[in-house]
């Protein structure tokens, strides 16, 4: 395993991160996982020398973290392992039990670290924008956190460019943390991030650490413009029909199956190396629910593709309005 800094702090993350929302109740989704399963995913991950877990407190209402805590607590030493966790989307019925209001964020700390089971996390993550909460509230909570010692480095989700830009504006005005991380939505089939985001991280140094980096799964090769797919996720994920499915998207998929036949590789390693090869790029958070997974996903850390195969891959991408701020 690599490890490589987290944006331009002294954070040494592996290459790869274990996200977490597959580990949790099937009451939230019918394609989780229970715990018997998320733990010998997470047993896993440590075993192939991944240090970095991300999870969110929305992820199974909470379950996810609960999970995460218990399985990191038997398998791993806490000062050995970097926790990330995210917080905005509602965790209750009342009108303060979501946002980014000052009064959320340390009620939602304090849960989090509760279920995880440990005094601080690691990596503390807004989960999207909050238009309903100045920016100057949230940021001075945030900093706050870090001052107490609940938060060691900040992070932030799906966004515009020029609201990141505007956060780190007055963290910086106001001598507050300012955030070191940006987990945005971005892989083969979903580059709009290219155009303002992922410069803006490289210029200011925050680490870009992507979700969905397979589409989904999309990008695995096993979806179907008829039916979906045959697995579970494939059929009952309804986000995955709004977001993907378009022509151009099998397209690139066709491109990724071409080249990983020249490889004798997976689908999806072609797809994740294409991913690190990108300038800026930190770890992107991968998911597994499946044996075998894990495998392929380290295995992709040492796939080398030339210039002409990533121009190859990147060559049916088209143009698509922008996904995932919501």
């Amino acid at each position: 395993m690599d490890y490589v800094n987290l944006g331009k702090t002294g954070l040494k993350v592996s290459r790869l991160c274990l996200g977490t929302m597959s580990y949790g109740t099937k009451a939230w989704r019918d394609w989780v996982l229970p715990e018997d399963e998320a733990r010998q995913h997470i047993k896993q991950a440590l075993d192939a020398g991944i240090n970095f877990f991300d999870t969110a407190d929305v992820y199974s209402d909470g379950a996810s973290e609960e999970i995460v805590g218990r399985a990191l607590r038997d398998f791993a030493r806490r000062d050995q392992v970097v926790i990330a966790t995210k917080i905005y989307n509602p965790m209750g019925t009342g009108p303060n039990d979501r946002g980014l209001s000052r009064k959320h964020i340390m009620d939602g700390i304090d849960a989090s670290l509760r279920r995880l089971q440990t005094d601080y996390v690691d990596l503390y993550q807004i989960h999207r924008f909050d238009r309903s909460t100045p920016i100057e509230e949230t940021v001075a909570a945030l900093g706050d956190l870090v001052r107490m010692g609940k938060v060691r480095y900040l992070g932030a989700s799906s966004m515009y460019a020029y609201q990141l830009a505007k956060m780190l504006h007055i963290a910086d005005r106001h001598g507050c943390a300012r955030f070191v991380a940006m987990q945005n939505h971005y892989n083969l089939i979903y580059r709009e991030e290219e155009r303002e985001m992922m410069p803006l991280c490289r210029e200011e140094g925050v680490g870009v650490i992507p979700y969905s980096p397979l589409a989904r799964g999309f990008l695995a090769g096993n979806r179907r413009r008829q039916d979906r797919g045959e697995t579970v996720r494939a059929k009952s994920d309804d986000i995955s029909r709004q977001m993907y499915f378009q022509d151009s998207d099998f397209a690139v998929v066709d491109r990724v199956t071409e080249i990983a036949g020249k490889h004798g590789a997976a689908p999806a390693q072609v797809a994740l190396a294409w991913l690190l090869h990108q300038p800026g790029l930190t770890a992107p958070i991968i998911g597994a629910t499946k044996p075998g997974q894990l495998k392929d996903a380290v295995g992709a850390l040492s796939l080398r593709l030339d210039e002409g195969e990533r121009k190859q891959l990147e060559e049916p991408y088209r143009p698509r309005p922008i996904l995932g701020h919501s």
